[in-house]
């Protein structure tokens, strides 16, 4: 098993004390949200990016890919019916994914529940239509880069597009596309009707990326939620990607989150 963690989990840590102490405590990847870098991507350089790359790699923990991609940001929307700013979010996206490649990554997490939500009046049909045309734009770009866009299934307490897997797997289906992927998330598989691992073994096919965390928002082995059926749902259909931790509450401090969960995750496998 590959364990990631999430760079926003450390909150106000300059990115090298982040890498080595992520890596001192056994974490072999590290999982990077671009607001802790800039207000956009597009605001750091190419030069800052070799550096955040170097000092990963020099720490041991290489940078995997980007996730809540449009946190912290305006004038993007995935399912909105106006074509400009549909144009312009992928748009956006393509220089996530160029960002990406050059920072050493080589996934992306969609989830950005604010800049998904279905606007008054439109069906989720009218949202798949729209959502198709964004994505679409970017898979040249994903292509060239190597980088796998993994959609996000989230539950309906943060927004009302993509709550299911199966929801996502339509979209995946429609756009055929082999940097294309599913990404599941413990605290939203929590709010389907069907069990985590039955889950897990229904989606194995499609399944690139993988979060875990407690439907608390804490990490795992911080709540209810017992990881060892999940864990082992993830190996019986030789799970190959990474499990990166991502927490939304940062209590009682990073180094606990980091430790403590990593280390429950190791007692889980067998």
């Amino acid at each position: 098993m590959k364990y990631a963690i999430c760079n926003e989990t450390f909150v106000d840590w300059d990115h090298e004390r982040i890498c080595h102490r992520a890596a001192e405590l056994g974490y072999t990847g590290l999982e990077v949200a671009p607001f802790t870098l800039a207000s956009r991507i597009t605001d750091v350089s190419t030069a800052r990016r070799t550096e955040l790359r170097r000092q990963a790699k020099s720490a041991g923990i290489p940078i995997i890919g980007l996730h809540w991609l449009l946190a912290k940001t305006e004038g993007f929307y995935l399912t909105t019916p106006d074509a400009a700013i549909r144009a312009t979010t992928a748009d956006y996206f393509i220089a996530l994914a160029e960002a990406c490649e050059e920072l050493g990554g080589h996934l992306m997490v969609l989830g950005s529940p604010l800049q998904r939500n279905l606007l008054p009046g439109l069906s989720h049909a009218d949202a798949d239509r729209y959502a198709l045309d964004t994505l679409a734009r970017c898979l040249p770009t994903l292509e060239r880069t190597g980088v796998t866009l993994c959609l996000e299934p989230l539950g309906p307490v943060e927004t009302n597009y993509m709550n299911t897997a199966a929801s996502a797997v339509t979209l995946i289906r429609e756009l055929n596309h082999p940097n294309v992927k599913l990404h599941l998330d413990v605290k939203a598989m929590s709010t389907e009707s069907v069990s985590i691992p039955d889950l897990i073994h229904a989606n194995a096919g499609d399944t690139f990326h993988f979060h875990a965390n407690d439907p608390n928002r804490r990490g795992p082995g911080f709540g209810d939620t017992d990881f060892r059926p999940i864990l082992k749902a993830l190996q019986d259909n030789d799970y190959a990607g990474w499990v990166s931790v991502e927490v939304f509450d940062y209590t009682p401090d990073p180094d606990t989150i980091a430790r403590e969960s990593l280390r429950y995750m190791r007692e889980c496998v067998c």
